[in-house]
C-alpha cells in the first residue's frame, strides 16, 4: 500500500500489520476491517488477517520512493505495540533517518511504551510523532508524547468520542480532529470540535479538521463553519533528495 486517501498525508508504509484493541477508539477499527478484506483477497502481507505481523522485506521501501513525500507509518498497525521488538522499531527509525527527503508521521495509542523507549531511539528531524486521544480518559498520552525527543509532536483526536476542554498544548505542534466513520460510527458533537479549534487558535497550534465522519463520511464532508481547516506544522529543516 502506497498512496492513501487520508487527508493529512500522501502515502502509507506498513512494515508491520495487525494490532489488538486497547481503548474505546479501537472499537470500530478501520484497519481491522481493511485487513480482513485484504486477507479474503489473498494479499500475502495479510495472510494472518489482523494478527500482528512484521514485514522485514518492507523495511527498505521508502528508500525506493525518490519523490519527497509525507508518509504515514503503520496505518495498519501500531509501531509501539508491546509485541514489536525494540530491534525492529530501531530498524524502522533507521530507514526513516536514511530516507531523509521524506517526512514520516508515526502515530500510536501506546504512549507509555513510546515514553519508555524514548531514550533508546534516535529522533531524526523528519520524523513527526503523534498520539491518538479519543476522550479525556487518555490525556496522559499527550504528556507521554511531550517527554519524547521528537521535533514535531502532533495529536490525532480521532475518533473524537467526547469533549476535550483542557488540552495540554504547550509542547504540541499540530492537532488533527475527526469523527468516526463506517458501520456503527459513534457521533461527534460540533461543540467538541469548536472548543478544540478555539484552544488551538489561542495557543497558535495548527488545526486540521479531517472529517465529520458518520456512515457516509463523503456526504458529511469536512467543512467547519463554512471553512476547510487544513493547517500543517511548519518544518524548519528542508532536506533534498540525493542526486
Amino acid at each position: 500500500m502506497t498512496t492513501t486517501k487520508i487527508e493529512w498525508t500522501e502515502k502509507s508504509w506498513n512494515p508491520l500489520t495487525g494490532c489488538t484493541k486497547i481503548s474505546p477508539g479501537c472499537q470500530h477499527c478501520y484497519a481491522e476491517r481493511m485487513a480482513k478484506r485484504l486477507h479474503a483477497m489473498g494479499q500475502y502481507n495479510y495472510r494472518n488477517g489482523f494478527k500482528l505481523t512484521l514485514h522485514k522485506s518492507a523495511l527498505s521501501i521508502p528508500l525506493t520512493w525518490k519523490k519527497p513525500s509525507m508518509i504515514f507509518v503503520n496505518s495498519m498497525s501500531d509501531l509501539f505495540h508491546k509485541d514489536v521488538p525494540l530491534a525492529f522499531i530501531k530498524q524502522v527509525f533507521q530507514t526513516m533517518e536514511q530516507a531523509h527527503w521524506h517526512t514520516f508521521q508515526v502515530l500510536t495509542k501506546r504512549s507509555s511504551r513510546l515514553a519508555e523507549l524514548n531514550h533508546k531511539l534516535d529522533w531524526p528531524s523528519n520524523v513527526w510523532m503523534g498520539v491518538s486521544v479519543e476522550n479525556s480518559d487518555y490525556l496522559y498520552r499527550i504528556n507521554n508524547l511531550a517527554s519524547t525527543g521528537a521535533q514535531i509532536k502532533f495529536l490525532s483526536l480521532e475518533p473524537l468520542l467526547g469533549p476535550l476542554p483542557n488540552l495540554p498544548l504547550s509542547s504540541i505542534d499540530w492537532v488533527i480532529v475527526g469523527g468516526e466513520s463506517g458501520p456503527g460510527a459513534r457521533p461527534m458533537e460540533e461543540r467538541w470540535v469548536t472548543n478544540i479549534k478555539r484552544q488551538c487558535v489561542q495557543k497558535d497550534v495548527p488545526f486540521f479538521f479531517k472529517q465529520w465522519g458518520g456512515t457516509n463520511k463523503k456526504k458529511a464532508g469536512r467543512s467547519l463553519h463554512g471553512k476547510i481547516w487544513s493547517e500543517m506544522p511548519e518544518t524548519k529543516d528542508l532536506c533534498l533528495i540525493p542526486a
